[in-house]
């Protein structure tokens, strides 16, 4: 029964014991539930220990690409290997980088600092003073949690800043560079500084030398608001600060601060936005009229900030949506922008380039940057020397093409990028090929999906040779697209051993723009499960998986995905993994950072929603004596976005109905339930050996 907005969920929740993180009895039954997975999965079961070391020594290989942030003149690295497992933030030079076995300088060894400190350290990102390049704002997280410490690190002497330097406790907080001797600190302040969310809801100015205490205040939200933060662009001649309030996960108001004064920013409150040497760039979300003018959802747009901030709204389009095609991103170089597009969830990039007037720009096509996926950026979008060029990185991938990185040059006409580092291939794709087909909805949607398999393998199936088991992933939230990508541990663990691998572009992404994922929102969240109900069909239909031998995977949104085919579509399925996933949409809003995701799913606190939610929460959905897919969670203990409330008590429930549910929860790992190679190693390989003990038993 649903359950009213006046209940006590202690009366209707028997397993709320499960939500103390680090309770005892809750440590207890997660090491109980460990240790029998373990004993099913991996001790002493054959090919567990084989299939662990050699994804152990892919994640590894000495001869991956190690990607690079251009800081100054030189570049940096974070790197981790079987000697450094929680990593080395090192640095060289472009020249040096160019070289088969570059000569690195260790800028902070992670495992030394944390033996040092008896901490497990992770390296979490760092902010770096411009123009001088000389000091860091280190983000350090205990075993991947998104709260972080942070400390000022000197790069010259490489090493941290004792006296006089920043630091800040462990917060989910934020801090930035606002001037050599003064930073933006979004922190826990203390008792009611944060938001439901678990975000600061306050801003502050620190200066160096004066207490945290005595920082003066520059912005305060609501304790509704997601999370407030602030940020300086001091690249010299284009100084600018920033002060944004999160009121929901896709709205937030935006200001200028000018000589201590905010000034709103003038733009739909959930458009995308950047600023880069003085010219301000716009994504709207939905059609936004101006001025006289409709700029449609999904285009972006650019107009200089001080003529945007003194009211003209002459923005240029640099790119309009079209059917099938629509904005995945874009990085500005020093004089040109670098635009991202999905063209049928296939990747192509443009250049655009200004020109005398203000409105007038010229867009073409990069040279040897289309199909499969491309990840690119401005080697220095910042630009601080004067005679900065327009180079970028491009990384070109696909499910069997291993990643090659190059540099080419925006302003370099029509030459191509030059590829610098190529990965060799972690797995034999002979035979294998990627194809893309489409399914229908229950709406008529048509649902786009990849399949990479052996060519004609829908002819394989038949009363005496089964198809091969098939493994299906999809995502189908928050914006997020899933296109190509070379993944090593699918190759190795699933697609050499015959497998064929499926990914779904369900409703809920970004994949056709705004309103693929708006038609997935809040009410509408069924229309994503519809969607990849349809892909698993067509599967089926077209003979490449029978359900005994199809087996499904998705992560966190991903997570709340499985669930609920597990409890709208069991006999589909044969094999279900979810990792890090949200279950209980009853209390999800009051586990960590659940309140940030209202606008996604709706709010379970108003009965209309609950009303709704109610009908795609798996915790509340599951039942005793249904059938049930063989069905394996995983999760981190220190994961503090996604509570492992979530995949506890859905285990719980599940066994005391008599499900078969195994259960996975490594002690750290954060968000991605891992926090070094050996720990991904030993989670992957406990993925694949269940999925291949229930899908294609040997």
């Amino acid at each position: 029964m649903p359950i009213s907005s006046g209940s006590s969920d202690r009366d209707v929740d028997p397993y709320l014991w499960l939500e103390e993180v680090e309770g005892a009895d809750a440590l207890a039954w997660v090491a109980e539930r460990n240790r029998a997975t373990h004993a099913a999965l991996a001790e002493g079961q054959p090919g567990f220990d084989a299939l662990r070391a050699r994804l152990r020594a892919t994640f590894d290989a000495e001869d991956r690409i190690p990607h690079l942030r251009k800081l100054g003149d030189r570049y940096y690295n974070f790197w981790q290997d079987e000697e450094n497992p929680r990593g080395v933030w090192r640095r060289t030079t472009l020249d040096e980088y160019r070289k088969p076995a570059p000569d690195w300088e260790v800028v902070i060894d992670f495992d030394a600092l944390g033996r040092a400190e008896g901490e497990r350290w992770m390296f979490a990102g760092a902010p770096v003073l411009v123009p001088g390049y000389d000091r860091a704002l280190v983000r350090l997280s205990r075993g991947g949690a998104d709260a972080v410490v942070v400390r000022e690190f000197d790069l010259v002497a490489r090493r941290f800043v004792e006296e006089g330097g920043f630091a800040l406790p462990e917060s989910k907080g934020q801090a930035s560079w606002a001037g050599p001797d003064e930073i933006f600190v979004a922190t826990d302040f203390g008792p009611g500084t944060m938001t439901d969310s678990g975000y600061p809801r306050i801003v502050k100015l620190w200066r160096r030398g004066r207490p945290l205490d005595d920082a003066a205040t520059v912005f305060e939200g609501e304790a509704s608001d997601v999370s407030v933060r602030a940020w300086a662009d001091l690249v010299p001649g284009f100084e600018t600060e920033f002060v944004c309030r999160g009121r929901d996960f896709f709205n937030e108001e935006r200001y200028i601060r000018r000589a201590g004064e905010l000034i709103p920013l003038d733009l739909p409150t959930d458009a995308g936005f950047a600023v880069h040497r003085g010219r301000l760039f716009v994504a709207p979300r939905a059609d936004w009229e101006t001025d006289g003018r409709t700029f449609p959802a999904g285009s972006l747009l650019a107009i200089g900030l001080d003529r945007f901030l003194a009211g003209a709204r002459d923005l240029a389009m640099l790119f309009a949506p079209a059917e099938g095609r629509v904005l995945a991103g874009f990085s500005p170089t020093r004089n040109h922008v670098l635009v991202n597009i999905l063209d049928n969830v296939r990747h192509r990039i443009e250049v655009a380039t200004p020109g005398a007037a203000a409105a007038g720009w010229s867009v073409a096509p990069l040279p040897g940057a289309d199909d499969g996926t491309v990840h690119f950026r401005s080697i220095d979008a910042r630009a601080v020397d004067a005679d900065a060029d327009d180079r970028y990185f491009l990384v070109t991938e696909d499910y069997l093409t291993p990643p090659a990185l190059a540099l080419g040059s925006a302003g370099g006409g029509e030459a191509p990028a030059v590829v610098l580092k190529r990965e060799p291939a972690r797995f034999d794709a002979s035979g294998l090929a990627i194809a893309q087909h489409r399914a229908t909805s229950a709406d008529g949607t048509s649902i786009p999906y990849f399949e990479v398999s052996h060519p004609r393998v829908e002819l394989r199936g038949g009363p005496t040779k089964p198809p091969p088991p098939t493994l299906l992933y999809g995502y189908g939230g928050f914006e997020v697209a899933e296109t190509p990508r070379y993944l090593p541990s699918i190759g190795t663990a699933w697609l050499e051993r015959g497998g064929a691998y499926a990914v779904a572009n369900i409703r809920g992404g970004s994949e056709f723009g705004p309103a693929w994922h708006r038609a997935a929102l809040k009410a509408n969240r069924p229309r994503a499960y519809e969607d990849f109900i349809a892909v698993a069909e067509d599967l089926v239909r077209r003979g490449v998986a029978t359900p005994a031998r199809l087996g499904i995977l998705g992560g966190s949104n991903g997570g709340l995905l499985m669930g609920n085919m597990v409890t709208m579509r069991p006999d589909l399925f044969g094999a279900v993994v979810a990792h890090v996933p949200l279950f209980d949409m009853r209390r999800y809003h009051r586990m960590l950072a659940g309140a940030s995701w209202l606008a996604e799913y709706g709010d379970p606190e108003d009965p209309a929603d609950w009303a709704y939610l109610r009908t795609f929460s798996p915790y509340h959905n599951v039942e005793p004596g249904a059938a049930c897919p063989r069905l394996l969670i995983t999760t981190s203990t220190r994961d503090d976005r996604v509570h492992p409330g979530h995949a506890r008590k859905m285990v719980a429930k599940m066994r005391a109905m008599g499900h078969d549910v195994l259960y996975h929860e490594n002690v750290e790992g954060g968000h991605a339930g891992a926090a070094d190679n050996a720990q991904r190693a030993y989670l992957w390989a406990l993925v694949f050996r269940f999925l291949r003990s229930a899908l294609a038993p040997d």
